[in-house]
């Protein structure tokens, strides 16, 4: 009878434990949140530098977006399960964010005021759309969360 109540309590207790680890890993933020907050303020820094003509400080940033941080690979995975079948409109959104960004920084370093703002709004733009896209169901799928701000 003590054993048979030993392992009911330790079945229980695991379950609550598997059911806590699974609600935490649900709420956890994504490493992708904080690649994410860096992406806006190179943003807003790069905004800054245009309004100035700083065009050593756009040329500085732009890199930081081009290249910014890859998730882990765990995080990766749970990333493309959620995705699906739109992996590949994923990776085009962040291949065009590379390439935008790296011409912001090629007409930064050119001192080309159009240039830079050409592509800056390109870059803007792809990342609305993303966005407009993914965010939504991002938060959703991630953080339980329903009304998320574009």
């Amino acid at each position: 009878m003590k054993d048979t109540r030993n392992l009911i309590l330790n079945l229980v207790s695991s379950a609550c434990l598997v059911l806590a680890a699974t609600g935490a890993q649900a709420t956890e933020p994504l490493v992708l949140q904080k690649v994410m907050k860096d992406l806006g303020k190179n943003m807003q820094t790069i905004t800054d530098g245009i309004s100035r003509g700083d065009w050593e400080l756009v040329e500085k940033t732009a890199p930081l977006i081009a290249d910014h941080p890859q998730p882990p690979f765990s995080e990766k995975i749970r990333i493309m399960s959620f995705v699906g079948t739109d992996m590949a409109k994923y990776k085009a959104y962040d291949g065009e964010t590379h390439d935008q960004a790296q011409a912001v920084g090629t007409a930064a370093k050119a001192k080309s005021g159009p240039g830079v703002i050409l592509a800056f709004q390109k870059l803007q733009t792809n990342c609305y759309n993303c966005h407009s896209e993914f965010r939504k169901p991002f938060v959703a799928h991630f953080y339980g969360k329903k009304d998320v701000v574009q």
